[in-house]
């Protein structure tokens, strides 16, 4: 049945689509590889193989050009110049009016353009013969006839006769391409300009002329006229041997637009769902700018599936496309209620140059959260699909004004967490931002500036509406707006002020100061009656306006130290080492004093032999941007970054000659901040942070710590029967005790990509590589050139992507550690074969992840063969897929199908 309907896949589409050259007579191909042509046979083609040498005492020349007086009036009728040349010889016979030409000939007469390896030129009867010739030395049919009539494609054949004056003509093996689509072999009449008579013609989504199509449709005679095909009998024919599936006849309309039409289905079975009809639908053309297709899945034991996708497109203006999804699926016992999903995906963007200083953007994904669980069918069982935890959404507006500093961005938001079942939403969010300006500076300034002109001042508005975590079962809910909705208005003002002091330092000093309005606020109580050590606090929203505002001074002084350190050992010649200590200070006030009003303190009833309870709180704790942090803050900050570079010297086979820098050690920081304003524990942890790259900066290396510099007390206690235990940390430091700080936390990346390039990079060529070559390279070029296909590429390209992570904590009592290493690449056995690979292996665990892949890709040409393999885990199953290329033929495709959901009987 498959079988079956290949055939009249091919056979209603490829016709149909694939004649197209009849709109220009039958003159739109494409050219032919040498490596890939059709001998003649020496006794069938006995007269076009026949070449006759030039007779005694005719001329023979080289790069001869010959034009010929054909001006209206003369005998000939003709009505321009023929002009012909040719790179090994030419003939003319006066008396017949004939030319012989020999060697990459070529013939030009008004708009017809023709080039073989010998050309016949009769100007008596208008006619021109062209023919290829066999090469003695690879027997291979070489300088096969190219011919052009216009603005059409060439026409590659083995032969052509051609009229040049009713620009009628006959091509034998023909070989053309018009959308894909592919005609070669048999015999092709231009009748007129306006049809063309075919004769046992091959039309085929492969691209490789007779006899190398292997799949395709014979017609033995039709006719393509510009806006239908007639066909008399067509077959299937594969590798050459012809099927008995055939066509007695044809009429088939060849419109110049897209055309609405059905869309064939599926057939198959599922492990859960039953036998399944799948992927039938209808196909719309609304117009030149959109089209619509809806499709639909059926399955026997009662599941249904229906999508509908429409695409959009107008150009140098916008373009997208728009998915909707309902899904009905009964996966547990019969007679349970169905598991009703939908989704719904948008896609959209703007030509940047379609509207200067508006940009309009979408990217929506949206749905229930077991949508690709239950649907894994829509999206073609990716696995990326069916693990995935988190669905976003944004779709954004931007606004810059010209000659302004200032630019407006709207956004609509949305995250969802699929394992949790809850549902963020941003409705909409605002940001108005200023760039930063000097207000005392002029524009029509002269000589240097002045210190207060370097002051720089900035504004920013951010304001949104939010609902946060709501379960997807209350989202449409009608109090769920009213009850749950956030909003909020964030001002931010920074002020600053940079310059450079005694040459070699640089001062900055600045200010921020934040404001944010709110409509609600929170406050926190306990019931009436609640214990202490088991009360809970009960949260109430309070609506009505509220403001909060907080500021932050700062200054800092920095400056760079170089160091050089001659080495000359071996390329090295020098390491650079450059370090940048900054010294900083801070100040902010405590914004939870009790005069500012932002915090509050909940208390409990107090009842013998219980004591109260108390939490302190702050009003704002709830609120879409948070509010002011409660303590005060007047400390030195202090951090040092460094970088440390090498210099090597060139290689031999570097023509420049010049010195390469290598970084060694891209940054490496350390920082810490003292507070004084606190009574104890002021200083900070120290932070340690890192990266570099190597192999040609191929492979990136990040490193992160966190070091605490105080003594950490333990204390075990009973509790239940159960020891716990309690840190506490004191007011001393460890180097105090001769101890080194506390490695609280650590984290250790690398991640790159990796090929044959990485590891012997190709120098950059300097100059023309044709002049600059050796005579035996350009021997060896000529050679190549004369015959391509007998030269194989035996180079195995490879790629591999790691990520490897290692992370440490460590809470004083015990300790966690994570180790994975994520490999993905692709090998290429040879040019038709390629493997891919993805993978997780937990270095810790000593096991692969579930999620390992494997992909096989075989290209056939004009055919894809694919295996995609889970060897292991819960989603373990097999696809191995043979369909064809052409993207009008997606539908004809053979697929054979383990899935996950039939996992117990996999093998």
């Amino acid at each position: 049945m498959k079988l079956v309907t290949a055939f009249f896949l091919l056979a209603l589409i490829v016709i149909v689509s694939g004649n197209a050259m009849a709109q220009s007579g039958g003159q739109n191909p494409f050219p032919a590889r040498d490596s890939a042509v059709r001998q003649l046979d020496s006794v069938r083609d006995a007269k076009l193989l026949r070449v006759n040498p030039p007779a005694k005492g005719s001329q023979t020349n080289i790069q001869t050009t010959t034009k010929r007086d054909t001006s209206p009036g003369k005998s000939s009728g003709l009505s321009d110049i023929v002009k012909s040349t040719s790179d090994d010889s030419s003939y003319v016979d006066n008396d017949n009016k004939i030319s012989y030409l020999y060697g990459k000939a070529k013939v030009k007469y008004q708009d017809f353009e023709l080039s073989a390896d010998y050309i016949r030129v009769d100007e008596k009867n208008h006619l021109i013969f062209a023919r290829g010739s066999i090469d003695p030395r690879s027997h291979r049919y070489v300088g096969r006839p190219i011919s052009k009539s216009g603005t059409e494609k060439p026409v590659a054949s083995d032969s052509l006769l051609f009229d040049y004056k009713t620009k009628k003509g006959k091509v034998w093996n023909p070989a053309s391409e018009q959308e894909g689509n592919f005609i070669s072999g048999g015999l092709a009449k231009r009748l007129n300009e306006e049809e063309v008579a075919y004769r046992n013609v091959l039309f085929s989504t492969c691209s490789l002329p007779m006899p190398d199509t292997h799949f395709g449709v014979v017609i033995t005679k039709g006719i393509g006229q510009k806006n239908r095909i007639i066909s008399g009998p067509a077959y299937l024919e594969i590798a050459g041997v012809p099927l008995p599936l055939g066509v007695p006849f044809g009429f088939f309309p060849k419109p110049n637009s897209r055309a609405s039409g059905i869309l064939l289905p599926t057939f198959g079975e599922d492990a859960r769902l039953g036998f399944y009809l799948r992927n039938f639908g209808y196909y719309i053309a609304l117009n030149d700018y959109v089209d619509l297709t809806t499709q639909g899945s059926l399955y026997s034991k009662g599941a249904y599936e229906i999508s509908t996708s429409a695409r959009y497109l107008k150009r140098y203006k916008y373009g997208g496309n728009l998915n909707l999804a309902y899904g009905s699926h009964n996966y547990g016992l019969a007679g349970d209620p169905a598991v009703k999903d939908f989704n719904i995906t948008w896609s959209h963007s703007q030509d940047p140059n379609a509207n200067p200083g508006t940009t309009f953007s979408a990217s929506v994904n949206a749905g229930t959260r077991s949508y690709y669980q239950n649907n894994p069918a829509q999206n073609n069982y990716n696995l990326q699909s069916l693990t995935q935890n988190n669905l976003r959404s944004s779709i954004a507006y931007g606004k810059t004004w010209a000659n302004s500093p200032f630019n407006l961005q709207v956004s609509l938001g949305h995250s969802q967490d699929l394992s949790a079942g809850t549902v963020t939403l941003e409705l909409p969010t605002l940001n108005f931002s200023m760039t930063t300006l000097s207000p005392f500076d002029s524009k029509n300034r002269v000589g240097e500036q002045k210190w207060y002109q370097k002051i720089t001042v900035g504004y920013g508005l951010q304001a949104t509406n939010k609902l946060t975590n709501v379960p997807e079962a209350e989202l449409f809910k009608g109090n769920t707006l009213s009850k749950r909705l956030q909003n909020g208005f964030q001002h931010t003002i920074p002020i600053a002020f940079n310059a450079n002091i005694l040459k070699y330092f640089q001062f900055n000093t600045g200010a921020n100061y934040i404001e944010r309005w709110y409509f609600q606020t929170t406050r926190r109580r306990y019931e009436r009656g609640s214990v202490a050590g088991q009360a809970t606090s009960v949260l109430d929203t309070i609506p009505g306006f509220a403001r909060a505002g907080e500021y932050q001074l700062n200054a800092g002084v920095a400056t760079k130290i170089y160091g050089t350190f001659n080495v000359n050992a071996g390329r090295l010649k020098q390491i650079r080492h450059v370090t940048t200590p900054q010294i900083s200070f801070s100040y902010r006030p405590d914004f939870g004093a009790p005069s500012y009003g932002y915090y509050r303190t909940a208390v409990s009833q107090a009842s013998v032999p219980y004591p109260y309870t108390a939490q302190r709180y702050s009003i704002f704790e709830q609120s879409v941007y948070g509010g002011p942090s409660a303590g005060k803050q007047a400390g030195i900050g202090f951090s040092l970054d460094n970088t440390i570079e090498a210099k090597v010297k060139a290689k031999s086979t570097d023509t420049s000659g010049a010195d390469k820098k290598v970084p060694i050690l891209q940054g490496l920081s350390f920082s810490t901040f003292y507070n004084f304003a606190q009574d104890s524990l002021r200083l900070q942890n120290f932070s340690i942070s890192g990266h570099t790259a190597i192999l040609n900066q191929k492979v990136n290396i990040n490193f992160s710590g966190i070091l605490d510099p105080y003594v950490n007390l333990v204390r075990d206690s009973i509790s239940n029967g159960a020891i716990q235990q309690t840190v506490t940390r004191i007011n001393r430091y460890n180097w105090q005790n001769g101890k080194f700080p506390i490695l609280t936390n650590f984290n250790f990346s690398a991640s790159g990509s990796l090929n044959p390039s990485t590891f012997n990079p190709k120098p950059k060529v300097v100059g023309n590589s044709i002049n600059s070559m050796t005579p035996n390279q350009a021997q060896q070029l000529a050679v190549l050139n004369s015959d391509p296909g007998a030269y194989i590429d035996f180079n195995v390209p490879w790629n591999l992507s790691l990520n490897y992570s290692f992370n440490y904590t460590n809470n004083i009592t015990r300790t966690n550690s994570s180790n994975t290493i994520m490999l993905s690449g692709d090998v290429s056995i040879t040019k038709k074969w390629k493997v891919q690979y993805n993978s997780t292996y937990d270095l810790k665990a000593g096991r692969l992840s579930d999620a390992t892949s494997f992909a096989i890709y075989r290209d056939l040409h004009c055919w894809d063969l694919s295996i995609q393999w889970l060897p292991f885990g819960f989603y373990k199953s097999y696809n191995v897929t043979l369909k064809v290329k052409a993207s009008i033929l997606q539908d004809l495709k053979l697929s054979k199908r383990s899935d996950y959901t039939s996992n117990s009987t996999f093998y």
